[in-house]
């Protein structure tokens, strides 16, 4: 009778978090960062069909990295659960950390209970009154959670993005800027620049002067307009 294959703990997760990690770096960047009037999502996409951002309730957003059809079943569990919670108790009631943390159980059970793990990174965004209030919060494919202040990027090249985000961004940007920022920061520049264009970018706003339903899409225009 052959003895069964055995594989410590310690080496099972380091196994999944690896392959989970290596499949996040492969997937096309997105940043979101906060600014005067709102927060701004921008992300390399070329498809039309296929968003990576996308509007979760009132004041909330989200955008993700990774596997498409794993982020999306994340992204209609966040709806549901949202309406539900909205119906059931008051609006106000839904928020970004309540969210976070439905996130956060849902990753963390697939990690180390399924065969394979989440190969995704997700963005929760709530808006506030003003923008020291905003709320930022990662998810990483284990469950794990961090607020973030000011901006996040994810997915390939996040740490050289997320460097020229902490060099360029600042508090009370205006929309325009706030746009122009998150797309240079993509871009990049010398090795690292990237082939970003009018037709690859998809961005959208949580906008803190409209009343209620915040998020927009932005047109081609606006993100040629910061293209230039």
């Amino acid at each position: 009778m052959s003895m069964p294959f055995y594989v410590s703990p310690e080496q099972l997760v380091k196994d999944r978090a690896d392959y989970a990690r290596k499949g996040v770096a492969r997937g096309r960047p997105v940043v979101v960062l906060t600014y005067a009037t709102g927060i701004c999502f921008v992300s390399e996409n070329p498809s039309t069909a296929l968003h990576k951002i996308s509007e979760i309730y009132d004041r909330i957003a989200f955008a993700a990295v990774g596997k498409y059809n794993e982020f999306e079943n994340l992204r209609v569990a966040g709806v549901r659960y949202a309406d539900l919670r909205g119906y059931s108790y008051d609006r106000s009631d839904v928020t970004a950390r309540g969210l976070a943390n439905a996130y956060a159980q849902t990753l963390g059970a697939v990690f180390t209970q399924e065969s394979k793990p989440y190969e995704v990174e997700i963005v929760v965004a709530e808006l506030a009154m003003d923008q020291s209030a905003d709320q930022l919060y990662r998810l990483s494919y284990d469950g794990s959670v961090a607020e973030e202040h000011g901006y996040v990027a994810m997915g390939a090249s996040a740490e050289a993005i997320t460097t020229r985000l902490s060099e360029s961004w600042r508090l009370g940007l205006d929309q325009s800027a706030a746009l122009s920022v998150a797309i240079t920061a993509l871009r990049g520049s010398g090795e690292d620049a990237r082939d970003v264009g009018v037709d690859t970018i998809e961005a959208a706003v949580l906008d803190r002067r409209r009343p209620r339903r915040t998020f927009r899409r932005l047109g081609k225009s606006e993100i040629a307009t910061a293209l230039g």
